[in-house]
């Protein structure tokens, strides 16, 4: 039996974005505190280590961030439709999905960071200190990529607040450890990372127990449920999509960066201070696409279109809103902020001279990001997926054309082209998600 939906508001729609921006802000301080603490060693083959194996293990987890979209878009939709077994039974997946990965990579770490340094060598020094750091941070592997699904199941259900406390729990854990461990007892990079390890697995305690609805009756182990083939099957295509999806885009902006070394050290720096700006947009508007994937869920769940329509104008509504507020506040205090981030004169000329690209990205890339989250919260993740391919096609064109003509700045405008394609060819989709409604 369905659900009465609840009426989309702008209230619904800020109570789950604005938690969201809160929590994103709080990612980059984890870094930098763990970044300060082993600083305060007086060596340089800490910090490295500590860089060095944290981005390793990012990478990996990253590509697990399926569980993330995924476990939002089909919980709401259950949730919308009424199916409050099913909300259980997805958490159970999503939890035993992660379980299975962490314990593969625990069985194959000595390969999996044999090839990591292979393509990311560093000296011997370092190389040893990481290999320590990987050692124990490993064993969090369950309860780091767990932490995805639980974090898509509290969106779904609309409990933004319960992400925020997620995760300024287990970032508050991480420095205590972290400090006490290294300052305190001068355990060193160990002592980084089991300061890590014991944060990662009290945020999976503490994100079960922020989950506990999930588990109030018997469907989280209603084994007939979880284990249904078609539901299973249904997992794996929508994960799927969006594993490729991501693989597509993050291999973009990874042949940004190595396109952009090419055109000197003081042009990949100032392209380097100059995407820490696309970084925050990202972040700002992540909580607007979060919004629109928790109540496009539910509505298209339910069958009920009106609420669907309004679901996607409101929250985009509010996402083109701060898109502005960003544009402008990079167009005013971008040039201070840049003179923040790096001393050197020649790196801040340059990124002066290629601002203008980011002034106009959150902008453009408004649309790309907002009907992620729709597409998202749909689970139309098929369009996503092909959407994706053909834009990063005319990406990669683009930069055949434009790099030769006018240098960095066709690096950037291919950027631009990629996202206002994605926005293009999704929207051009949307009409699919209102049918099915």
């Amino acid at each position: 039996m369905s659900a009465v939906v609840a009426p989309i508001t702008h209230r619904r729609v800020l109570a789950v974005a604005l938690p969201i921006v809160v929590s994103n802000a709080t990612v980059p301080i984890l870094g930098a505190v763990d970044t300060a603490v082993v600083g305060q060693l007086g060596r340089a083959a800490p910090i490295g280590a500590v860089g060095l194996g944290a981005i390793i293990l990012i990478s990996i987890y990253w590509i697990f961030g399926f569980l993330r979209m995924g476990t939002t878009g089909m919980v709401a939709q259950a949730r919308g439709a009424g199916d409050v077994a099913e909300t259980g039974a997805l958490l159970t997946r999503g939890v035993m999905i992660a379980f299975a990965a962490g314990a593969a990579m625990i069985l194959g770490q000595a390969a999996i960071f044999w090839a990591a340094f292979r393509i990311a060598p560093a000296s011997a020094e370092v190389e040893g200190l990481a290999r320590s750091y990987l050692a124990i941070r490993v064993w969090g592997a369950p309860a780091a990529i767990a932490a995805y699904a639980l974090t898509g199941w509290l969106i779904a259900m609309e409990r933004a607040r319960g992400v925020l406390l997620l995760q300024l729990f287990t970032n508050g854990v991480n420095v205590i450890c972290s400090v006490a461990f290294v300052l305190g007892l001068g355990w060193g990079v160990p002592g980084v990372a089991l300061g890590t390890l014991i944060a990662e697995w009290s945020g999976l305690a503490l994100g079960l127990w922020l989950c506990r609805a999930a588990f109030s009756g018997a469907q989280w182990r209603d084994w007939a449920r979880v284990f249904d083939p078609a539901k299973l099957r249904r997992m794996a295509r929508v994960n799927g999509d969006i594993m490729i999806r991501s693989i597509a885009l993050q291999g973009c902006f990874t042949s940004f960066m190595f396109l952009g070394a090419g055109f000197g050290d003081v042009t990949l720096a100032a392209n380097q201070v100059l995407l820490q700006f696309l970084e925050v947009t990202a972040y700002a508007l992540d909580g607007f696409a979060f919004a629109a994937e928790a109540l496009v869920g539910q509505a298209l769940g339910h069958r009920a279109r009106g609420a669907l329509r309004q679901a996607a104008v409101l929250s985009s509504q509010w996402g083109l809103g701060f898109a502005a507020a960003l544009s402008a506040a990079f167009l005013l205090a971008g040039p201070a902020i840049i003179d923040v981030m790096t001393t050197s004169e020649e790196v801040r000329a340059a990124a002066r001279h290629y601002l203008p690209w980011l002034v106009a990205a959150p902008l453009v890339g408004i649309a790309a990001w907002m009907l992620d989250g729709i597409f998202i919260g749909a689970t139309q993740t098929r369009d996503m997926r092909d959407a994706a391919l053909l834009s990063v096609a005319v990406y990669a064109l683009s930069l055949m054309v434009l790099i030769p003509l006018i240098g960095n700045h066709g690096l950037w405008a291919g950027l631009m082209i990629l996202n206002t394609t994605r926005g293009v060819t999704l929207g051009l989709r949307y009409r699919k998600i209102e049918a099915r409604a």
